[in-house]
Protein backbone atom coordinates (compact mmCIF):
# COMPACT_ATOMS: atom_id res chain seq x y z
CA UNK A 1 0.00 0.00 0.00
CA UNK A 2 1.72 3.21 -1.03
CA UNK A 3 0.60 6.51 -1.28
CA UNK A 4 2.62 9.79 -2.49
CA UNK A 5 2.76 12.43 -0.17
CA UNK A 6 4.30 16.36 -0.19
CA UNK A 7 4.96 19.12 2.32
CA UNK A 8 4.76 22.98 1.23
CA UNK A 9 5.36 25.51 4.09
CA UNK A 10 5.24 29.78 4.35
CA UNK A 11 7.48 31.34 5.71
CA UNK A 12 5.65 35.26 4.69
CA UNK A 13 4.65 37.18 7.84
CA UNK A 14 3.28 39.98 8.57
CA UNK A 15 6.62 41.81 9.45
CA UNK A 16 8.02 40.40 6.37
CA UNK A 17 5.28 41.96 4.26
CA UNK A 18 5.72 45.54 6.28
CA UNK A 19 9.97 45.61 5.82
CA UNK A 20 9.15 44.71 2.08
CA UNK A 21 6.38 47.17 1.28
CA UNK A 22 8.96 49.86 3.39
CA UNK A 23 11.92 48.79 1.10
CA UNK A 24 9.88 49.39 -2.11
CA UNK A 25 8.67 52.66 -0.86
CA UNK A 26 12.31 53.64 0.15
CA UNK A 27 13.85 52.77 -3.29
CA UNK A 28 11.07 55.04 -5.13
CA UNK A 29 11.41 57.97 -2.78
CA UNK A 30 15.27 57.88 -3.42
CA UNK A 31 14.62 57.81 -7.61
CA UNK A 32 13.11 61.11 -7.34
CA UNK A 33 14.99 63.06 -5.02
CA UNK A 34 17.83 61.47 -7.54
CA UNK A 35 15.70 63.07 -10.71
CA UNK A 36 15.17 66.14 -8.89
CA UNK A 37 18.97 66.84 -8.02
CA UNK A 38 19.81 66.50 -12.02
CA UNK A 39 21.24 69.96 -12.07
CA UNK A 40 20.44 70.87 -15.53
CA UNK A 41 16.71 69.89 -15.54
CA UNK A 42 14.55 67.29 -14.50
CA UNK A 43 14.61 63.45 -16.16
CA UNK A 44 10.28 63.88 -16.44
CA UNK A 45 10.08 60.20 -17.72
CA UNK A 46 12.18 58.98 -14.61
CA UNK A 47 10.69 61.38 -11.89
CA UNK A 48 7.14 60.12 -12.87
CA UNK A 49 8.08 56.63 -12.83
CA UNK A 50 9.11 57.25 -9.39
CA UNK A 51 6.62 59.14 -7.89
CA UNK A 52 4.08 56.49 -9.24
CA UNK A 53 6.24 53.97 -7.87
CA UNK A 54 5.90 55.21 -4.46
CA UNK A 55 2.69 56.35 -4.31
CA UNK A 56 1.69 52.64 -4.83
CA UNK A 57 4.38 50.84 -3.85
CA UNK A 58 3.19 49.57 -0.46
CA UNK A 59 -0.19 48.07 -2.10
CA UNK A 60 1.46 46.35 -4.53
CA UNK A 61 3.94 44.41 -2.41
CA UNK A 62 0.55 43.78 -0.07
CA UNK A 63 -1.33 42.61 -3.09
CA UNK A 64 1.85 40.46 -4.10
CA UNK A 65 2.54 38.93 -0.75
CA UNK A 66 -0.87 37.78 -0.47
CA UNK A 67 -1.18 36.46 -3.63
CA UNK A 68 1.94 34.28 -3.31
CA UNK A 69 0.32 33.30 0.16
CA UNK A 70 -3.00 31.99 -1.24
CA UNK A 71 -0.96 30.41 -3.95
CA UNK A 72 0.37 28.11 -1.34
CA UNK A 73 -2.53 27.73 0.20
CA UNK A 74 -4.22 26.22 -2.90
CA UNK A 75 -1.64 23.99 -3.84
CA UNK A 76 -1.63 22.57 0.05
CA UNK A 77 -4.97 22.10 -0.18
CA UNK A 78 -4.88 20.03 -2.93
CA UNK A 79 -1.68 18.27 -2.12
CA UNK A 80 -3.75 17.17 1.32
CA UNK A 81 -6.73 16.31 -0.81
CA UNK A 82 -5.00 14.12 -3.14
CA UNK A 83 -2.95 12.44 -0.54
CA UNK A 84 -5.74 11.43 1.59
CA UNK A 85 -7.43 10.31 -1.11
CA UNK A 86 -4.03 8.46 -2.90
CA UNK A 87 -4.26 6.55 1.08
CA UNK A 88 -8.32 5.37 0.84
CA UNK A 89 -7.73 4.56 -2.36
CA UNK A 90 -4.56 1.98 -1.78
CA UNK A 91 -6.38 0.56 1.39
CA UNK A 92 -9.92 0.07 -0.23
CA UNK A 93 -8.06 -1.56 -3.26
CA UNK A 94 -6.10 -3.75 -1.17
CA UNK A 95 -9.28 -4.76 1.06
CA UNK A 96 -11.54 -5.68 -1.69
CA UNK A 97 -8.39 -7.85 -3.42
CA UNK A 98 -9.06 -10.85 -1.33
CA UNK A 99 -5.86 -11.60 -0.01
CA UNK A 100 -6.35 -10.62 3.64
CA UNK A 101 -9.50 -12.70 3.14
CA UNK A 102 -9.71 -16.39 4.47
CA UNK A 103 -9.43 -18.23 1.64
CA UNK A 104 -11.62 -21.94 0.82
CA UNK A 105 -9.68 -24.40 -0.51
CA UNK A 106 -11.39 -27.62 -2.49
CA UNK A 107 -9.58 -30.76 -3.02
CA UNK A 108 -10.96 -31.10 -6.16
CA UNK A 109 -10.44 -27.54 -7.80
CA UNK A 110 -11.26 -28.75 -11.19
CA UNK A 111 -14.22 -30.28 -10.99
CA UNK A 112 -15.54 -27.82 -7.83
CA UNK A 113 -13.89 -24.51 -7.79
CA UNK A 114 -14.57 -22.09 -4.65
CA UNK A 115 -13.93 -18.48 -3.87
CA UNK A 116 -14.43 -16.19 -0.91
CA UNK A 117 -17.28 -14.27 -1.46
CA UNK A 118 -16.33 -10.25 -0.76
CA UNK A 119 -17.07 -9.19 2.52
CA UNK A 120 -18.47 -12.04 4.11
CA UNK A 121 -16.78 -14.24 6.69
CA UNK A 122 -15.51 -17.65 5.34
CA UNK A 123 -14.15 -18.71 8.87
CA UNK A 124 -12.59 -22.17 9.82
CA UNK A 125 -14.43 -24.70 7.27
CA UNK A 126 -14.48 -27.60 7.39
CA UNK A 127 -17.43 -28.96 4.55
CA UNK A 128 -18.24 -32.52 2.26
CA UNK A 129 -19.81 -31.91 -1.29
CA UNK A 130 -20.74 -34.39 -3.82
CA UNK A 131 -22.20 -32.83 -7.17
CA UNK A 132 -24.35 -35.60 -8.95
CA UNK A 133 -25.11 -33.59 -12.00
CA UNK A 134 -24.72 -29.96 -13.41
CA UNK A 135 -27.58 -27.54 -14.13
CA UNK A 136 -28.51 -27.60 -17.38
CA UNK A 137 -30.30 -25.03 -20.12
CA UNK A 138 -33.26 -25.61 -22.79
CA UNK A 139 -31.89 -25.38 -26.06
CA UNK A 140 -33.85 -25.34 -29.65
CA UNK A 141 -32.92 -25.50 -33.63
CA UNK A 142 -34.61 -25.06 -36.39
CA UNK A 143 -34.71 -27.13 -39.87
CA UNK A 144 -32.15 -25.00 -42.26
CA UNK A 145 -33.11 -22.11 -44.27
CA UNK A 146 -31.12 -21.52 -47.36
CA UNK A 147 -31.43 -17.54 -47.26
CA UNK A 148 -31.63 -16.24 -43.52
CA UNK A 149 -33.09 -12.65 -44.88
CA UNK A 150 -36.26 -13.91 -47.18
CA UNK A 151 -39.06 -13.70 -45.66
CA UNK A 152 -41.05 -17.04 -43.98
CA UNK A 153 -43.83 -15.28 -42.15
CA UNK A 154 -45.08 -12.53 -40.24
CA UNK A 155 -47.95 -12.90 -37.21
CA UNK A 156 -47.16 -13.17 -33.76
CA UNK A 157 -45.28 -15.64 -31.05
CA UNK A 158 -46.33 -16.34 -27.41
CA UNK A 159 -43.27 -17.26 -25.17
CA UNK A 160 -43.89 -18.81 -21.66
CA UNK A 161 -41.41 -19.99 -19.30
CA UNK A 162 -42.33 -22.93 -16.78
CA UNK A 163 -41.14 -26.48 -16.08
CA UNK A 164 -40.67 -29.87 -18.15
CA UNK A 165 -40.38 -33.63 -18.29
CA UNK A 166 -38.65 -34.92 -21.60
CA UNK A 167 -38.91 -38.43 -23.09
CA UNK A 168 -36.45 -41.00 -22.41
CA UNK A 169 -34.12 -39.38 -25.25
CA UNK A 170 -34.48 -35.71 -23.85
CA UNK A 171 -34.96 -34.90 -27.08
CA UNK A 172 -38.90 -34.19 -27.01
CA UNK A 173 -41.21 -32.48 -24.47
CA UNK A 174 -43.92 -34.48 -22.74
CA UNK A 175 -45.51 -32.09 -20.45
CA UNK A 176 -45.29 -28.57 -20.00
CA UNK A 177 -46.25 -26.39 -16.74
CA UNK A 178 -46.00 -22.71 -17.26
CA UNK A 179 -44.39 -20.87 -14.56
CA UNK A 180 -45.08 -17.64 -12.49
CA UNK A 181 -43.71 -15.19 -15.44
CA UNK A 182 -46.33 -13.98 -17.65
CA UNK A 183 -46.43 -15.25 -21.28
CA UNK A 184 -44.44 -12.76 -23.59
CA UNK A 185 -46.41 -12.23 -27.05
CA UNK A 186 -43.62 -11.37 -29.85
CA UNK A 187 -44.85 -9.31 -32.90
CA UNK A 188 -42.89 -10.24 -36.20
CA UNK A 189 -42.69 -7.49 -38.39
CA UNK A 190 -39.73 -8.55 -40.34
CA UNK A 191 -40.46 -12.39 -41.41
CA UNK A 192 -36.85 -13.28 -42.24
CA UNK A 193 -35.24 -15.35 -39.97
CA UNK A 194 -32.83 -12.52 -38.96
CA UNK A 195 -35.84 -10.87 -38.07
CA UNK A 196 -37.65 -13.83 -36.63
CA UNK A 197 -34.32 -13.54 -34.29
CA UNK A 198 -34.28 -10.05 -34.04
CA UNK A 199 -38.24 -10.04 -32.28
CA UNK A 200 -37.21 -12.81 -29.43
CA UNK A 201 -34.07 -11.16 -28.18
CA UNK A 202 -35.60 -7.36 -28.00
CA UNK A 203 -38.33 -9.37 -25.71
CA UNK A 204 -35.78 -10.17 -23.50
CA UNK A 205 -37.82 -12.87 -21.98
CA UNK A 206 -35.00 -15.12 -20.65
CA UNK A 207 -34.86 -16.96 -24.08
CA UNK A 208 -31.79 -15.48 -26.56
CA UNK A 209 -31.87 -16.41 -30.34
CA UNK A 210 -28.88 -16.63 -32.38
CA UNK A 211 -28.43 -17.79 -36.30
CA UNK A 212 -25.77 -20.09 -36.70
CA UNK A 213 -24.44 -20.98 -40.37
CA UNK A 214 -24.12 -24.51 -41.17
CA UNK A 215 -21.70 -26.95 -43.19
CA UNK A 216 -23.49 -26.39 -45.99
CA UNK A 217 -23.70 -22.66 -45.78
CA UNK A 218 -27.52 -22.50 -44.64
CA UNK A 219 -28.89 -20.64 -41.60
CA UNK A 220 -30.27 -22.13 -38.64
CA UNK A 221 -32.18 -20.17 -35.99
CA UNK A 222 -30.58 -21.40 -32.41
CA UNK A 223 -32.69 -20.93 -29.22
CA UNK A 224 -30.94 -21.30 -25.55
CA UNK A 225 -33.03 -20.62 -22.52
CA UNK A 226 -31.23 -20.09 -18.93
CA UNK A 227 -30.10 -23.00 -16.69
CA UNK A 228 -32.48 -24.36 -14.07
CA UNK A 229 -35.46 -26.47 -14.23
CA UNK A 230 -37.95 -23.76 -14.09
CA UNK A 231 -36.37 -22.12 -16.99
CA UNK A 232 -37.86 -24.72 -19.66
CA UNK A 233 -39.59 -22.46 -22.52
CA UNK A 234 -42.44 -23.02 -24.88
CA UNK A 235 -42.84 -20.78 -28.36
CA UNK A 236 -46.12 -20.96 -30.14
CA UNK A 237 -47.12 -19.59 -33.15
CA UNK A 238 -50.61 -17.45 -32.59
CA UNK A 239 -51.36 -18.85 -35.50
CA UNK A 240 -51.17 -22.43 -35.72
CA UNK A 241 -51.96 -22.46 -40.26
CA UNK A 242 -48.53 -19.74 -40.33
CA UNK A 243 -45.43 -20.59 -41.58
CA UNK A 244 -44.26 -19.34 -37.81
CA UNK A 245 -45.25 -22.50 -36.47
CA UNK A 246 -42.24 -24.15 -37.74
CA UNK A 247 -40.44 -22.35 -34.88
CA UNK A 248 -42.73 -23.53 -32.37
CA UNK A 249 -41.05 -25.18 -29.28
CA UNK A 250 -42.95 -27.24 -26.26
CA UNK A 251 -45.24 -30.79 -26.74
CA UNK A 252 -45.97 -29.68 -30.90
CA UNK A 253 -42.62 -28.86 -31.56
CA UNK A 254 -41.59 -27.14 -34.93
CA UNK A 255 -37.74 -27.48 -33.82
CA UNK A 256 -35.21 -29.73 -32.57
CA UNK A 257 -34.76 -29.52 -28.56
CA UNK A 258 -30.71 -29.48 -28.47
CA UNK A 259 -30.43 -29.25 -24.46
CA UNK A 260 -33.27 -29.74 -21.54
CA UNK A 261 -33.72 -27.51 -18.52
CA UNK A 262 -32.37 -28.83 -15.42
CA UNK A 263 -31.52 -28.19 -12.02
CA UNK A 264 -27.90 -28.88 -10.35
CA UNK A 265 -27.90 -31.53 -7.72
CA UNK A 266 -25.62 -32.16 -5.35
CA UNK A 267 -24.95 -33.47 -1.66
CA UNK A 268 -23.76 -30.77 1.27
CA UNK A 269 -23.07 -32.66 4.31
CA UNK A 270 -25.03 -35.31 4.04
CA UNK A 271 -27.74 -33.05 2.27
CA UNK A 272 -29.49 -33.24 -0.80
CA UNK A 273 -29.96 -30.38 -2.58
CA UNK A 274 -30.71 -28.58 -5.92
CA UNK A 275 -29.65 -25.57 -7.23
CA UNK A 276 -30.84 -23.69 -10.79
CA UNK A 277 -27.28 -22.54 -11.78
CA UNK A 278 -23.75 -24.33 -11.64
CA UNK A 279 -22.62 -20.91 -9.66
CA UNK A 280 -23.71 -20.86 -6.24
CA UNK A 281 -23.58 -18.61 -3.39
CA UNK A 282 -25.99 -19.53 -0.75
CA UNK A 283 -25.40 -23.25 0.38
CA UNK A 284 -21.60 -22.64 2.08
CA UNK A 285 -21.43 -19.70 4.16
CA UNK A 286 -18.97 -17.19 2.53
CA UNK A 287 -17.99 -19.44 -0.82
CA UNK A 288 -19.06 -19.20 -3.90
CA UNK A 289 -19.00 -22.88 -5.44
CA UNK A 290 -18.58 -23.03 -9.00
CA UNK A 291 -19.73 -26.36 -10.35
CA UNK A 292 -17.64 -27.92 -13.19
CA UNK A 293 -18.32 -31.68 -13.35
CA UNK A 294 -20.08 -34.66 -11.56
CA UNK A 295 -17.40 -35.14 -9.28
CA UNK A 296 -18.22 -38.98 -8.34
CA UNK A 297 -17.26 -38.91 -4.96
CA UNK A 298 -17.23 -36.14 -1.91
CA UNK A 299 -15.01 -33.32 -2.48
CA UNK A 300 -13.18 -31.78 1.07
CA UNK A 301 -13.74 -28.10 1.08
CA UNK A 302 -11.14 -26.49 3.95
CA UNK A 303 -9.87 -23.24 4.61
CA UNK A 304 -6.69 -20.92 4.75
CA UNK A 305 -5.61 -18.04 7.25
CA UNK A 306 -4.23 -15.03 5.47
CA UNK A 307 -1.97 -14.37 8.59
CA UNK A 308 1.05 -13.61 6.82
CA UNK A 309 -0.68 -11.07 4.19
CA UNK A 310 -2.57 -9.60 7.60
CA UNK A 311 0.21 -8.82 9.65
CA UNK A 312 2.00 -7.11 6.31
CA UNK A 313 -1.21 -5.02 5.62
CA UNK A 314 -1.33 -3.74 9.05
CA UNK A 315 2.56 -2.80 8.44
CA UNK A 316 1.86 -1.08 5.14
CA UNK A 317 -0.99 0.72 6.79
CA UNK A 318 1.20 2.07 9.41
CA UNK A 319 4.09 2.87 7.23
CA UNK A 320 1.94 4.70 4.74
CA UNK A 321 -0.12 6.18 7.57
CA UNK A 322 3.04 8.16 8.90
CA UNK A 323 3.52 10.12 5.61
CA UNK A 324 0.47 10.72 5.48
CA UNK A 325 0.65 12.13 9.04
CA UNK A 326 3.73 14.06 8.50
CA UNK A 327 2.67 15.73 5.55
CA UNK A 328 -0.76 17.27 7.33
CA UNK A 329 0.93 17.67 10.24
CA UNK A 330 3.50 19.72 8.74
CA UNK A 331 0.49 21.57 6.45
CA UNK A 332 -1.29 22.44 9.30
CA UNK A 333 1.69 23.65 11.32
CA UNK A 334 1.01 26.26 13.76
CA UNK A 335 4.23 28.29 12.91
CA UNK A 336 4.92 27.48 9.37
CA UNK A 337 1.93 25.88 7.61
CA UNK A 338 0.24 27.14 4.88
CA UNK A 339 -3.34 25.64 6.25
CA UNK A 340 -2.15 26.44 9.78
CA UNK A 341 -5.22 28.64 10.05
CA UNK A 342 -7.99 26.05 7.93
CA UNK A 343 -10.29 24.15 9.74
CA UNK A 344 -10.75 21.45 7.39
CA UNK A 345 -7.31 20.75 7.16
CA UNK A 346 -7.26 20.70 11.44
CA UNK A 347 -10.33 18.45 11.51
CA UNK A 348 -8.99 15.50 8.96
CA UNK A 349 -5.90 15.61 11.01
CA UNK A 350 -7.96 14.94 14.23
CA UNK A 351 -9.93 12.56 12.56
CA UNK A 352 -6.34 10.61 11.37
CA UNK A 353 -5.14 10.82 14.93
CA UNK A 354 -8.44 8.93 16.24
CA UNK A 355 -8.25 5.77 13.94
CA UNK A 356 -6.60 3.74 16.36
CA UNK A 357 -8.79 4.15 19.25
CA UNK A 358 -12.09 3.91 16.65
CA UNK A 359 -14.37 0.85 16.64
CA UNK A 360 -13.58 -0.90 13.33
CA UNK A 361 -15.62 -4.49 14.35
CA UNK A 362 -19.42 -5.04 15.09
CA UNK A 363 -20.42 -7.96 17.14
CA UNK A 364 -17.16 -8.74 18.39
CA UNK A 365 -16.42 -11.99 20.32
CA UNK A 366 -16.12 -12.31 24.18
CA UNK A 367 -13.16 -9.98 24.85
CA UNK A 368 -11.76 -10.30 21.30
CA UNK A 369 -10.10 -6.48 20.04
CA UNK A 370 -12.20 -4.01 18.19
CA UNK A 371 -9.40 -1.30 17.18
CA UNK A 372 -6.33 -0.98 16.05
CA UNK A 373 -4.47 -0.07 19.81
CA UNK A 374 -6.11 -3.73 20.52
CA UNK A 375 -4.34 -5.43 17.92
CA UNK A 376 -0.77 -3.49 18.55
CA UNK A 377 -1.20 -0.41 17.03
CA UNK A 378 0.23 2.46 18.82
CA UNK A 379 0.42 6.22 18.92
CA UNK A 380 3.74 7.61 19.77
CA UNK A 381 4.36 10.69 21.12
CA UNK A 382 5.12 13.02 17.50
CA UNK A 383 1.89 11.36 16.67
CA UNK A 384 2.84 8.85 14.35
CA UNK A 385 2.64 5.08 14.46
CA UNK A 386 3.77 2.26 15.41
CA UNK A 387 3.15 -1.63 15.52
CA UNK A 388 3.98 -4.07 18.66
CA UNK A 389 4.49 -7.25 16.33
CA UNK A 390 3.88 -9.44 19.46
CA UNK A 391 0.57 -8.31 19.83
CA UNK A 392 -0.28 -8.46 16.61
CA UNK A 393 0.50 -12.28 16.33
CA UNK A 394 -1.14 -13.08 19.60
CA UNK A 395 -4.69 -11.59 18.38
CA UNK A 396 -4.30 -13.02 14.98
CA UNK A 397 -4.37 -16.10 16.82
CA UNK A 398 -6.56 -15.78 19.42
CA UNK A 399 -8.95 -13.72 17.27
CA UNK A 400 -8.60 -14.04 13.41
CA UNK A 401 -12.06 -13.40 12.33
CA UNK A 402 -12.17 -9.94 14.01
CA UNK A 403 -8.29 -8.94 13.51
CA UNK A 404 -9.91 -9.90 9.11
CA UNK A 405 -12.95 -8.12 9.71
CA UNK A 406 -11.13 -4.75 10.70
CA UNK A 407 -9.35 -4.80 7.20
CA UNK A 408 -12.68 -5.69 5.08
CA UNK A 409 -13.89 -3.92 2.63
CA UNK A 410 -16.88 -1.45 3.02
CA UNK A 411 -19.07 -4.20 1.64
CA UNK A 412 -18.80 -6.86 4.11
CA UNK A 413 -17.84 -4.22 7.03
CA UNK A 414 -19.57 -1.07 7.01
CA UNK A 415 -17.50 0.46 9.94
CA UNK A 416 -13.74 -1.10 8.94
CA UNK A 417 -11.00 0.61 8.48
CA UNK A 418 -11.18 0.92 4.37
CA UNK A 419 -14.96 2.43 5.47
CA UNK A 420 -13.81 4.67 8.21
CA UNK A 421 -10.76 5.83 6.07
CA UNK A 422 -12.62 6.18 3.33
CA UNK A 423 -15.19 8.61 4.96
CA UNK A 424 -12.62 10.86 6.11
CA UNK A 425 -11.44 11.27 2.56
CA UNK A 426 -14.96 11.63 1.35
CA UNK A 427 -15.19 14.94 4.13
CA UNK A 428 -11.81 16.25 3.27
CA UNK A 429 -12.86 16.47 -0.17
CA UNK A 430 -16.35 18.25 0.41
CA UNK A 431 -17.30 21.10 -1.38
CA UNK A 432 -18.98 21.95 1.50
CA UNK A 433 -17.41 22.02 4.58
CA UNK A 434 -13.69 20.40 3.36
CA UNK A 435 -11.09 20.92 1.66
CA UNK A 436 -12.58 21.52 -1.67
CA UNK A 437 -14.72 24.27 0.31
CA UNK A 438 -11.39 25.96 0.80
CA UNK A 439 -9.61 25.47 -2.34
CA UNK A 440 -13.21 27.69 -3.28
CA UNK A 441 -12.42 30.31 -0.82
CA UNK A 442 -8.74 30.67 -1.66
CA UNK A 443 -9.43 30.64 -5.24
CA UNK A 444 -11.73 33.42 -4.85
CA UNK A 445 -9.70 35.39 -2.31
CA UNK A 446 -7.09 35.39 -5.54
CA UNK A 447 -9.71 36.49 -8.19
CA UNK A 448 -10.47 39.23 -5.70
CA UNK A 449 -6.81 40.23 -5.74
CA UNK A 450 -6.35 40.41 -9.14
CA UNK A 451 -9.25 42.55 -9.75
CA UNK A 452 -7.78 45.17 -6.99
CA UNK A 453 -4.61 45.07 -8.61
CA UNK A 454 -6.30 46.04 -12.05
CA UNK A 455 -7.65 48.85 -10.36
CA UNK A 456 -4.60 49.83 -8.60
CA UNK A 457 -3.05 49.51 -12.02
CA UNK A 458 -5.91 52.03 -13.35
CA UNK A 459 -5.45 54.52 -10.72
CA UNK A 460 -1.37 54.33 -11.66
CA UNK A 461 -2.11 54.48 -15.34
CA UNK A 462 -4.17 57.97 -13.97
CA UNK A 463 -1.55 59.38 -12.22
CA UNK A 464 1.22 58.83 -14.74
CA UNK A 465 -0.83 60.54 -17.40
CA UNK A 466 -1.50 63.39 -15.03
CA UNK A 467 1.65 64.07 -14.01
CA UNK A 468 3.40 63.45 -17.17
CA UNK A 469 1.01 66.75 -18.42
CA UNK A 470 2.12 69.08 -15.46
CA UNK A 471 5.60 68.08 -15.87
CA UNK A 472 5.39 68.75 -19.89
CA UNK A 473 4.19 72.13 -19.20
CA UNK A 474 6.61 72.80 -16.42
CA UNK A 475 9.47 72.17 -18.75
CA UNK A 476 8.43 73.87 -21.47
CA UNK A 477 8.15 77.03 -18.96
CA UNK A 478 11.43 76.35 -17.29
CA UNK A 479 12.63 76.13 -20.68
CA UNK A 480 11.50 79.43 -21.82
CA UNK A 481 12.91 81.04 -18.36
CA UNK A 482 16.49 79.30 -19.15
CA UNK A 483 16.00 80.87 -23.00
CA UNK A 484 15.65 84.42 -21.26
CA UNK A 485 17.84 83.96 -19.03
CA UNK A 486 20.12 83.39 -21.83
CA UNK A 487 19.20 86.27 -23.72
CA UNK A 488 20.11 88.56 -20.53
CA UNK A 489 23.35 87.05 -19.82
CA UNK A 490 23.98 87.72 -23.26
CA UNK A 491 23.15 91.28 -23.08
CA UNK A 492 25.27 91.78 -20.05
CA UNK A 493 28.40 90.50 -21.30
CA UNK A 494 28.00 92.52 -24.18
CA UNK A 495 27.23 95.60 -22.42
CA UNK A 496 30.29 94.80 -20.12
CA UNK A 497 32.20 94.15 -23.25
CA UNK A 498 32.06 97.84 -24.78
CA UNK A 499 32.92 99.41 -21.62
Amino acid sequence: MTTTTATTTSTSTATTTATSSASVTKTAAQQVLTSLDTGSGVDTASLVTALVQAQFAAKNASITSRNTALTAQISAAGTLKSTISNFATALGTLSTGGTLQTQPVSSNATALGVSAISGAKVGDLSTSVTVSALASAQGARSAAVADRTATIATGKLTLQLGSATYNSAGTAMTGFTAGSSAAVSIDVTDGSLNGIASAINAAKAGVTASIITDADGKAVLSLKGTTGTDQAFTLTADDSSSALSQFNVGPNSGMTLTGTAANAQLTVDGVAVQRSSNTISDLVSGVKLQLNAVTGGPVALSSTRPTSAVAQAVADFVDTYNQVYASAKGLTDASTGDLKSDTAAKTMVRSLQSLTTKTLVSNPGTNAPTTLAQIGVSTNRDGSLSVDTATLNKMMAAYPDEVEAMFAPTTGNAIGLSSTLNGISLAAASSITGLGASTTRYTKAQTDLTDEQAKITTLSDAMSTRLTQQFSTMNSKVAAYKSTQTFLENQIKAWNSDK
